[in-house]
């Protein structure tokens, strides 16, 4: 296998002002419900898998849209401070920077509300300007927090490329099947397989089921993200479940960010599938424990470190 600072990665995608505040539940229409503990991270799904590449070792370039104000400055810093290529990232001066409104609740599971704003603000001939850098890379990793037409023109000019196309297929939402099969993995949860698919997901064997109809649609490989049953992966050639590892958790976001990063890497390093779905929810897992999108997401040490106690345990 390479070594993963010989691999780069560039990701096309959102980035977002988070706001994290703990509650005892949702309110209800028209109530006005007391929260605590606010706190502000950098997010965005596209920003946190270019910071969990980074941190898996990987050179990354992102390429985004941010608002020309005071947080996208603050997003640009984090970036950059992670050590990922901002050149691509655009500031846009007539919309302000997406931010995502987040809500924490103590059985460790949360509910979100993002406003895009200048994440639309990224055009297919951004993409297209940055052909050279695609084509030098080594994968494309992209997600649904963008424009559609960004979205296929960033897996159009990597498949092209030939270049390992993955397609995280959040947040929530439909994507046309010619879209989906420009990617070499589409990897959604239970909650975004059903908008892909129109199918009620209630456990592995419907998850299952529904992931078979995106194989009709010309998609070769689904990585199915299970939350805490861990993962799937359903082929033309069989379905594999992989387990879970236990952790205590504190708030989920970017879990998803961290395993799609994680498998990226892996698979750009040239690992098999079954073992890097095996890192991944190793890292999936880690992501959990800490609260806030990217200040989650863990390092290669830790995933190691972590893949060492589990076999241990075991």
């Amino acid at each position: 296998m390479r070594h993963p600072e010989e691999v780069h990665v560039v990701v096309v995608g959102s980035t977002n002002f988070d706001l994290v505040v703990k509650a005892d539940r949702l309110p209800q229409e028209g109530e006005t419900m007391l929260v605590k503990n606010l706190q502000f991270f950098p997010g965005g799904k596209g920003a946190n898998q270019a910071v969990g590449v980074a941190r898996m070792g990987a050179r990354t370039s992102f390429i985004g849209a941010v608002g020309n104000d005071v947080l996208g400055g603050f997003l640009m810093q984090g970036l950059q401070s992670s050590g990922i290529d901002t050149a691509w990232v655009k500031r846009d001066s007539e919309r302000a920077t997406g931010c995502a409104y987040i809500m924490v609740f103590p059985n460790g599971n949360n509910c979100i509300a993002v406003d895009p704003a200048a994440n639309h603000a990224l055009p297919p001939d951004d993409i297209e300007n940055a052909r050279e850098l695609i084509e030098r890379a080594d994968a494309l990793m992209t997600v649904l927090e963008i424009p559609m037409d960004v979205v296929e023109a960033a897996l159009r000019l990597g498949r092209k490329a030939g270049k390992l196309t993955v397609l995280d297929a959040g947040p929530p939402r439909h994507c046309p099947p010619e879209v989906l099969k420009l990617a070499d993995i589409v990897s959604p949860n239970e909650t975004e397989l059903a908008y892909l698919t129109g199918e009620e997901i209630s456990g592995r064997v419907s998850a299952q089921e529904a992931a078979k109809k995106l194989l009709g649609d010309g998609v070769k490989t689904v990585v199915l993200k299970l939350g805490s049953d861990g993962s799937m992966l359903v082929t033309p050639r069989g379905s594999r479940h992989f387990r879970a590892y236990k952790v205590v958790p504190v708030d989920p976001t970017a879990a998803g960010d961290a395993f799609t990063s994680a498998i990226t890497v892996q698979l750009a390093m040239g690992a098999s599938l079954d073992e890097a779905i095996r890192f991944a929810n190793l890292a999936g897992a880690l992501a959990t424990t800490k609260l806030g999108a990217q200040p989650s997401l863990p390092s290669r040490a830790e995933v190691e470190s972590f893949a060492a106690e589990a076999v241990q345990r075991n």
